[in-house]
């Protein structure tokens, strides 16, 4: 059994055990979050839409971090503009718990 959610701007296709990063929660390590926005869910059979309204998934808050750093450079030839920046995204590892279809 399978479910596609929806957070952060992106979707994830989790089973039951899974550990996944998505874009930061504003939850504590070891607390329980639930994503209500379901998009399918599989079991045997696809099901969307309207047959899946009441769908949610339960999730428990593994660790909040930070990812790999990114470089930006920003550079322009002959003029003597150079720009160095860097990013690191935070994000939230969640287990996937329960599937609620």
């Amino acid at each position: 059994m399978y479910a596609i959610i929806a957070t952060g701007g992106k979707q994830y296709k989790v089973s039951e055990g899974d550990v996944i990063k998505v874009e930061k929660l504003d939850a504590e390590a070891g607390s329980v979050v639930t994503f209500d926005q379901v998009i399918a869910v599989s079991d045997g059979a696809l099901k969307v839409g309207s047959d899946v309204a009441g769908a949610t998934v339960a999730a428990t808050v593994m660790e909040q971090g930070k990812g790999k750093k990114v470089i930006v450079y920003k550079y322009k030839r002959k003029t003597g503009y150079h720009k160095k920046n860097g990013h690191r995204q935070a994000y939230t590892q969640v287990k996937i718990d329960k599937i609620n279809a």
